[in-house]
């Protein structure tokens, strides 16, 4: 009798006896004709440089654990860091929901069961709609910056035009996914014009954008609140410049700000999108991100939309509501050679959990919160300035953020930010490199989750720092 090799621990596809049953099955003699297609070229033909696997679960997790151990965390610092990923508070509801096991598995695409999904993505929807105050929200993206090129090229589509303008102050971030995205190969190229900005105000440079439009723009972008925290206070001009031009109107906005900020479409805006991670989400190394569009319930934009969208409707039986995708053939899964473009990975899991957050927290649970970040951000922005040789660049209202410029100390932001890390706190991030024209700064990010004490620990170290 043949000596069987024990596995450890039990995996039944990693029993030799049953490998070799699976092979035979699918007529492959071992595992490497299964990739018979890669050229030979490509394949690698020595052992890989790897340590040898850990089989037992305590030990892996054991090893995981002493390597996680050597990050330094936001649990046991405090975290001055946002630029598109900022840490607010997440209720313990929003976890709770978001881990149950039909929410987890709900991948956004067609379902094997339901299990509640589509009821509440539908709120989500529904939820986000009000926040905005539009009517039409497409299936969550990726993430922000993908859901601002996807608005931009959308308002190519609409108005037949390839050059869109944007402004200066713009994340860098989002900005590399709109070049990638309007450039890419598949659709005609979209060209992009930078529009200047104020340092000392961070406003768009309105005399540039109305020599710059023309009849070739198809969508005028703004984010507001901006990159570096301003608000735009001539949002509604702006709008008026890109309508007057036949251009579409495209904001980027933080949905954690509008308990307290006008919408975009109160003053002018075709298509809202943005990220809303800060909707209930962790940050997890660079955060639980998930994309929307938002438009008016008009035909000629909701064709535009490439991602399912979700809907409402009765069903056979009397008083009963039924939800699912609505006008699925306008997307690339119900017609895969006209979709208007192709879609990947979405973040359905997040919208659920976004959902969740804006019904706990209602239309004044909204307002607090805005209104708390404001005054927090506010007042860590008076005593930040207060230090000598350090001066907050804001010179408008602003939203979470601030810019702080260190060139009076005679120190980089670089050299300041690892004595405040000596201290246990991740400073501002460095925009240095970003935005030369604005000296040694840094973007500070004060959410509600920092307290009156934790902006006077940060003060009192600044000034130890700067000295």
């Amino acid at each position: 009798m043949s000596q069987r090799r024990i596995v450890y621990p039990y995996i039944p596809n990693s029993v030799p006896e049953i490998k070799a049953q699976m092979l035979k099955e699918v007529g492959a003699r071992d595992i490497m004709d299964l990739y018979a297609e890669i050229p030979d070229e490509l394949i690698l033909k020595r052992r890989m440089d790897l340590p040898e696997p850990i089989l037992d679960e305590y030990s892996l997790k054991r090893h995981l654990e002493e390597i996680l151990d050597r990050n330094r965390n936001c649990d046991d610092h405090l975290n001055f860091l946002g630029a598109g990923c900022a840490q607010h508070h997440v209720p313990a509801v929003c976890d709770e929901i978001s881990s149950r096991g039909e929410f987890v598995t709900a991948y956004v695409g067609e379902p094997y069961a339901d299990h509640g999904k589509w009821q509440a993505l539908f709120e989500y929807a529904s939820l986000m709609g009000e926040l905005l105050d539009m009517d039409v929200l497409s299936c969550p993206l990726y993430d922000g910056p993908s859901a601002a090129a996807t608005s931009l090229r959308m308002a190519s589509r609409t108005t037949g035009r390839n050059e869109v303008l944007v402004p200066g102050s713009a994340s860098p971030d989002l900005m590399a996914v709109v070049r990638n995205y309007l450039g890419g190969i598949g659709e005609p190229q979209v060209s992009i014009r930078t529009i200047d900005f104020d340092p000392g105000s961070g406003l768009l440079d309105l005399d540039q954008l109305r020599s710059a439009i023309s009849s070739n723009t198809a969508a005028v972008l703004i984010e507001n609140p901006g990159y570096l925290g301003n608000i735009e206070t001539r949002a509604e001009e702006i709008g008026e410049i890109a309508r007057n031009a036949g251009a579409e109107f495209v904001v980027y906005t933080d949905p954690i700000s509008l308990g307290v900020l006008a919408p975009p479409v109160h003053y002018g805006g075709t298509f809202a999108c943005g990220d809303f991670q800060p909707l209930g989400m962790h940050i997890q190394c660079g955060g639980g991100q998930g994309g929307f569009i938002a438009t008016h319930d008009d035909m000629r934009y909701v064709a535009e939309f490439k991602d399912l969208m979700f809907g409402i409707t009765e069903t056979v039986k009397e008083g009963e509501w039924g939800f699912g995708e609505v006008l699925f053939d306008r997307t690339s899964y119900g017609s895969r050679e006209q979709g208007k473009e192709y879609t990947g990975t979405t973040t359905g899991l997040w919208a659920i959990t976004a959902g969740v957050y804006l019904a706990l927290m209602g239309p004044k649970g909204m307002e607090e919160i805005g209104r708390t970040i404001l005054q927090k951000s506010q007042y860590a922005a008076r005593q930040i300035g207060g230090i000598p040789g350090v001066r907050v660049a804001s010179e408008t209202p602003f939203f979470k953020e601030f810019v702080v410029n260190f060139d009076g100390t005679g120190k980089s932001v670089g050299e300041i930010n690892a004595a405040l890390l000596d201290r246990k706190i991740f400073g501002g991030k460095d925009i240095s490199g970003e935005f030369p024209q604005l000296g040694q700064s840094a973007l500070y990010c004060v959410t509600e989750r920092i307290t009156q004490d934790d902006i006077h620990t940060l003060v009192q170290a600044l000034g130890e720092c700067c000295s």
